[in-house]
């Protein structure tokens, strides 16, 4: 069950989520920019903390949902075909565009196991159908992400914030490989990570009818 232990580890990853916040809105490259790009982090975690006391997640669940929202704190600070550290990662390989938000987008494959935990725990679903149906999810939310992105430019009929947010640095498959990597991440964290999640909702939830579920 949860202990004080895990929840002083659940305080300080909040503690170190609203750090970087703080940060990121301190004189971000476009303050319009940076609304557009934090808002799903910050939503997220005011879902999170409003449902904490009566439905609290695994530790791995609450890191994930830590690193995505530092994730989008620093794309939003500095747009995210501009962060500093891929941008020397660029000139240094000699590539053609800052690569953060391709990286971004497999990272947030890893929401897949806040989703597997989800379903594990609300739904009637086994283990068995469990990793194509996340999989599913998480594709469909990376696609959805995309949709708004493009209405979100053609609202802003092309201005630069809206550029900014779309991002897609001139390439014109720019969507397909987002949507791609977030494939990717999900499908490897499902398979690498599956395994200590299984062990965390025993350690710390240790709930009956999901333990029938994982054997």
């Amino acid at each position: 069950m949860k202990g004080k232990s895990v929840e002083t580890i659940h305080g300080l990853l909040l503690l170190a989520v609203i750090a970087v916040f703080i940060w990121s809105i301190i004189k971000p490259a476009s303050y319009s920019s940076w609304v557009l790009e934090v808002t799903p982090a910050i939503i997220g975690l005011i879902i999170a903390l409003l449902t904490y006391k009566r439905f609290c997640l695994t530790t791995l669940s609450y890191l994930i949902i830590a690193i995505l929202a530092i994730l989008m704190f620093v794309g939003g600070h500095y747009t995210y075909s501009r962060v500093p550290l891929f941008n020397w990662i660029k000139e240094a390989f000699d590539f053609k565009r800052n690569h953060y938000d391709r990286f971004g987008h497999f990272l947030k494959g890893m929401f897949g196991i806040v989703i597997r935990e989800i379903l594990l725990r609300k739904t009637l679903l086994t283990k068995g159908i469990l990793f194509w149906i996340v999989t599913s999810i998480s594709l469909a939310i990376s696609a959805m992400y995309e949709i708004i992105e493009w209405i979100s430019f053609i609202i802003g009929k092309g201005g630069k914030t809206a550029k900014n947010f779309l991002g897609n640095q001139g390439d014109v498959w720019d969507a397909q490989w987002d949507m791609l990597l977030t494939l990717a991440g999900t499908i490897l964290a499902l398979l690498f990570l599956s395994k200590l999640h299984d062990k965390l909702l025993h350690k710390e939830l240790g709930t009956s009818a999901v333990l029938k579920k994982l054997r």
